[in-house]
């Protein structure tokens, strides 16, 4: 290594002394598996094979060395990003629903806004321009705002930008009647009538690092304009918008992972005090239990895994496998019909108490009484012998007299798959890694000197913007297939002369950081 160092340093040092001010610095380019390259390791007396030219051998050498390389380029980029108000989120908490929202800040200047955090959806989307939208006083919240919540406007914001229906990810491009027209979208959600529609726009997310959180990230992303909400969404749902982090390349962890920004995971965690954390870039730690996400018809459209078989404390009941979303969207559980109506009924004969099933109340399985009922844990089983355990199956209806209310809150689905929603996450850091399609869990109060990111490298600046993956970057991988980090975008400057009596400077600070990044490449492929 030494004789490496010092040849590559004797090198670059004759150079940069010759020619001290001439007014062009050339240099021959030479590649490390070249007849001439090989011949002055060679002359290293180095001992490293070296792979027969375009065999299968020499490329997968090529590809493992740019792995190597990417890992390095994202260095520091290894920590967690968090919205640059925090990583915290908080919930409705009102007596149907748990959403759990963060503040975010979007455009220059930067305006905020209070989004609902969504894994079953992939657009971020704000009320913007608004000709049908939710009320956005404080007042109209109780608890979940403290102050008004903002409309977003494009033209106020120094770095928005149309995002245009000659896009790769303008689904709705077939609909457009020029290309060069400002994309539309319609997204319908699960609830009856629920929907979101405006055009879509790019503009810049402000985000930090969550060792550093005077750091400054701001990263491109694309932007719902919501003009138009419908359904729950005028109701209060999600009266200052969504935030989807599904697999599909529109959706936030997509960008910050193809811009280099961060590992392509993140991670949510709900306590039993209605608030919670979320990571991105978080691969959650070592020893949690994990399960792989599966395909729907053949590509990765949602965070879906197979549950092998339901178990009531330690008794698990038969033929009760099924696959099922996780959904952060959605408050509560449901399953499909026939695995429903067995682990209710094996629930509520555990229960000594009558079924009182609550007026207007979404749930069948409810009851009255004034002491907790002591029911077994649900444990979900999957493969490699990892079980998810959901604890406490019952949910409390809080009165402030007579007896207690407790319900499983548990519904038959409308469809095949099943969904676990927010309420059984609780307890849980649930880690999204996007990277190796996993699900990942681990207990945690959620606390955030609890769920610190890995700790693998400080960050460095952080304060420029990161550029929206081109249509190059965007054409690498399935529209609906995770996104897989790649490396940071590099920056481009325009060309300045310099007079001669300060060029020879020049020339030497750019020979000394060739060999830098010479010596940085040696060390890399050892």
């Amino acid at each position: 290594m030494a004789s490496r160092s010092a040849f590559l340093l004797f090198f670059i040092l004759s150079l940069a002394a010759e020619k001290s001010l001439a007014s062009l610095f050339s240099s021959r380019l030479i590649h490390r598996f070249s007849d001439e390259g090989r011949a002055s390791i060679k002359s290293l007396a180095t001992s490293e094979p070296f792979p027969e030219k375009r065999s299968s051998e020499y490329y997968r050498l090529l590809t493992s060395i740019d792995l190597r390389r990417q890992r390095m380029n994202l260095g520091a980029k290894f920590q967690s990003l968090v919205p640059s108000e925090g990583s915290k989120t908080i919930s409705s908490g009102n007596d149907f629903g748990w959403l759990h929202y963060t503040w975010i800040d979007i455009g220059t200047p930067s305006v905020s806004f209070l989004v609902a955090l969504d894994s079953g959806s992939d657009l971020l989307w704000i009320p913007c321009n608004c000709v049908q939208c939710a009320p956005l006083s404080s007042a109209y919240y109780s608890s979940l705002a403290t102050k008004d919540l903002n409309e977003y406007n494009p033209s106020s914001s120094s770095t928005s930008k149309g995002f245009l229906c000659s896009h790769k990810l303008c689904e709705s491009a077939p609909s457009c009647e020029s290309p060069r027209e400002q994309c539309p979208y319609t997204v319908n959600y699960a609830s009856d009538n629920t929907s979101s529609s405006g055009l879509l726009v790019e503009d810049v997310l402000h985000l930090a690092y969550s060792a550093n959180a005077s750091s400054s990230v701001k990263a491109r992303v694309v932007v719902g304009c919501g003009k138009k909400q419908s359904g729950e969404f005028l109701d209060g749902t999600a009266p200052d918008g969504v935030m989807g982090l599904g697999p599909g390349e529109i959706s936030v962890p997509s960008f910050l992972s193809k811009a280099g920004l961060m590992r392509n995971s993140f991670s949510m965690c709900f306590d039993e005090e209605d608030s919670g954390r979320i990571y991105f870039g978080d691969m959650g730690p070592s020893t949690q239990q994990s399960t792989r996400f599966l395909p729907y018809h053949n590509e990765f459209v949602a965070y879906i895994v197979g549950v092998e078989a339901c178990c009531i404390g330690n008794s698990c009941l038969k033929q009760t496998n099924f696959t099922t979303l996780i959904d952060s969207g959605q408050s509560f559980t449901s399953l499909p019909e026939e695995i429903y109506r067995e682990v209710a009924l094996e629930i509520d004969s555990h229960i000594n108490a009558t079924v009182k099933k609550i007026d207007g109340g979404p749930w069948e399985y409810c009851y009255e009484t004034s002491v907790e009922p002591r029911v077994p844990a649900i444990k979900l089983k999957f493969s490699s012998n990892n079980t998810f355990v959901i604890h406490k199956p019952l949910f409390v209806l809080r009165r402030s007299q007579g007896p207690v209310q407790f319900c499983l809150p548990i519904s038959a689905s409308e469809d095949v798959i099943g969904v676990i929603g927010q309420n059984y996450m609780r307890g849980y850091r649930i880690v999204f890694d996007r990277d190796n399609l996993k699900l990942g869990w681990s207990p945690s109060k959620c606390q955030e000197d609890k769920i610190g990111p890995p700790q693998e490298a400080s960050p460095g600046s952080t304060s420029s913007p990161n550029p929206l993956p081109t249509e190059e970057q965007q054409s690498r991988s399935h529209a609906v297939s995770p996104a897989i980090a790649g490396k940071t975008p590099s920056k481009t400057s325009s060309s300045t002369s310099l007079a001669p009596c300060f060029f020879s400077s020049m020339r030497l600070f750019n020979s000394l950081l060739l060999l830098l990044l010479l010596l940085r490449g040696v060390v890399s492929y050892m």
